[in-house]
């Protein structure tokens, strides 16, 4: 029963609870971009190379049932995937960035210490050393 509890206070800390909000929204965004990029910036990007269709890419190395095949044009749109939702999650962050940094109040400067410096200080102790 011990295994159980201590398993249930794992899971209900905030930053578990936090993570798992994190993956769903992750992946509801992650379909939302990879859309952008499959229905709006790869067809602009086909015109622009000639009406190519990125995912149809590859090349056959050999013959028959041994022959390889590499999806080249799949890497491409993986990276392009990638490559936007990095540039939308940093855009997406910065503004977060940005936003906190308006919530945050300069601190106030500490006073100057009223009194003798260190250097005086020292320069007292050494005295009182010197007479004894």
């Amino acid at each position: 029963m011990g295994f159980i509890k201590e398993f249930k206070e794992f899971a209900m800390k905030g930053n578990v609870m936090d993570m798992a909000v994190g993956v769903i929204i992750g992946a509801a965004f992650g379909k939302i971009v990879s859309s952008l990029v499959d229905d709006v910036l790869m067809p602009l990007v086909g015109m622009v190379t000639g009406n190519v269709d990125f995912t149809g890419l590859a090349f056959q190395i050999g013959e028959g049932e041994e022959a390889a095949v590499l999806k080249y044009g799949n890497f491409i749109q993986n990276t392009v995937d990638f490559i936007i939702v990095a540039f939308c999650i940093f855009l997406m962050l910065k503004g977060i960035n940005k936003l906190n940094r308006k919530k945050e109040e300069p601190a106030p400067e500490p006073e100057a210490p009223k009194g003798p410096t260190q250097e005086e200080l020292l320069a007292e102790i050494r005295d009182l050393l010197k007479q004894k």
